[in-house]
């Protein structure tokens, strides 16, 4: 028996390898499928199914593309309907891998078609389960992404408890879990950095399963706190229930160099998205106008869904040299296929062919300290609700990044803005949203809120309402 566990850390997801006898089974493949392709190649092995825990929101899954190249066949959970070929199992299903068994334990809650896959090993004990987003090390799936009109989050929360209380908590201490997702997902509140861990922890430590637990208060905690989804999970979902192009021809036309004057063209009359992922401190000093920045060095893919509304927006790529792949394979990954190349030679190139290059003023948080000391200063905190609650500066306004777009109104063209995060990356990509909107008195305070915390501006912490 061989599992491996492939995690992609820009999405915090986790993708299954499962090996027995040669017979494989991959569990929620990403949209590049080469890679497991490859693996089961190497080991003269075979891939049997492609066993999907629930429809996806928070990427493209690579099912469809893998069944095609492959002949496996796609499971989904009872209920799941398609546009293309799939087993529907039902619960309690025994799918048959060499020597192992993978039961299927129908687990609705986070979506309704939710899934727990359940291997037992050659001698019939219980060894791990593949859990989706049922299950989380430290937290479980939010209940809020399935809801439709006669189905209200509280219903899929009250389905979630049951489903834990009835199929997982009743396992032996001694399986292993294996969750869909770490830290850093936007699919539950709380998850845990780790990646792999033991039921009988999760019993212990995870306040979802506390054994006390009544329905009303796991439906109250499970949503108490919940972020609104981001806008593209939607469409994600809709993408893996429905099908897509191939990644195969989406790298094919979105990998094309593109010299100056063509990505030039394809800016101006395709009306094409100037996306630069290069890092921040590239794109400070020098990018190309009116370009948007996205980093590939942090959380890229779910920033890019955050943040352009539109899946088919068309896009040009200013990416590090040797990077064109990786930028337009990441971008796929959460449903953005249109790409139509890359500026080749990069931003120096652009340089020398006589094209107009902006700046962004970007100074340390000393010199900020410095300057806020001597007068009065605009600053604009882009952190995420919880961190500025948490602490921040006392003369901060918040504008969260996940909601600029909405928000912009709440700037003002004739003031100079200060902008931070925590640490240099989403200022930096705030900072180029509202200069490509026509804000250009704009200026970004590297190192973020984590390096003005070592300066003396003062600060206001939240006071839990409890305590005073």
């Amino acid at each position: 028996m061989k599992i491996e566990q492939l995690y992609t850390g820009c999405l915090a997801q986790g993708a299954y390898y499962i090996e027995s006898e040669g017979e494989v089974a991959i569990i929620d493949p990403l949209r590049e499928t080469q890679q497991y392709i490859d693996r089961a190649k190497a080991n003269n092995a075979t891939i049997k199914y492609i066993l999907e825990t629930h429809f996806h929101a928070d990427f493209v899954s690579g099912h469809v593309d893998l069944a095609k190249k492959t002949g496996a066949t796609i499971v989904f959970g009872p209920g799941a309907s398609t546009e293309y070929d799939i087993h529907s199992a039902t619960d309690g299903e025994e799918l048959k891998l060499g020597k192992l068994t993978i039961k299927v334990l129908h687990t609705p809650g986070h979506t309704l078609e939710s899934v727990t896959y359940l291997l037992i090993d050659e001698n019939g004990k219980d060894h791990a389960i593949f859990s989706g987003d049922t299950l989380f090390l430290g937290d479980v799936g939010r209940p809020d992404l399935a809801i439709k009109s006669d189905l209200t989050k509280e219903d899929l929360a009250g389905m979630l408890f049951d489903s834990l209380r009835t199929k997982i908590m009743p396992l032996a201490d001694d399986v292993i879990v294996y969750p869909a997702h770490g830290a850093g997902s936007a699919c539950g509140k709380n998850l845990s950095k780790e990646t792999v861990g033991i039921l009988g922890e999760q019993k212990q430590t995870n306040y979802a399963l506390r054994a006390d637990m009544t329905k009303d208060e796991f439906v109250k905690e499970v949503l108490d706190g919940i972020a609104p989804p981001p806008q593209y999970f939607a469409k994600n979902a809709m993408m893996n229930k429905m099908g897509y192009d191939t990644f195969d021809s989406i790298l094919k036309t979105g990998d094309t160099p593109l010299n100056p004057e063509e990505f030039e063209a394809l800016a101006n009359h395709e009306s094409a998205l100037v996306l630069d992922v290069r890092s921040q401190s590239e794109y400070v000093k020098s990018h190309i106008p009116n370009s948007i920045f996205i980093g590939l060095n942090g959380q890229f893919a779910p920033w890019v869904g955050a943040l352009i509304t539109d899946l088919k927006q068309p896009i040009v790529l200013v990416v590090p040299e040797g990077k064109s792949a990786e930028a337009v394979t990441r971008l796929s990954r959460v449903g953005y296929d249109n790409t139509l190349g890359y500026l080749e030679g990069g931003i120096e190139a652009w340089k020398d062919a006589g094209k107009d290059i902006d700046t962004l003023e970007s100074i340390s948080a000393e010199e900020f300290a410095s300057r806020a000391k001597s007068s009065d200063v605009n600053v604009l905190d882009v952190r995420k609700d919880g961190e500025y609650k948490s602490m921040h500066l006392e003369q901060a306004q918040h504008l969260s990044l996940d909601y600029i777009n909405e928000k912009m109104n709440e700037v003002s063209n004739d003031k100079t803005y200060y902008i931070h995060c925590a640490g240099g990356y989403r200022s930096v990509i705030a900072a180029s949203i509202l200069k490509a909107r026509g804000f250009n008195n704009l200026i970004d305070i590297a190192g973020g809120f984590g390096a003005i915390k070592k300066t003396d501006l003062p600060t206001t912490d939240f006071v839990c309402p409890s305590t005073l």
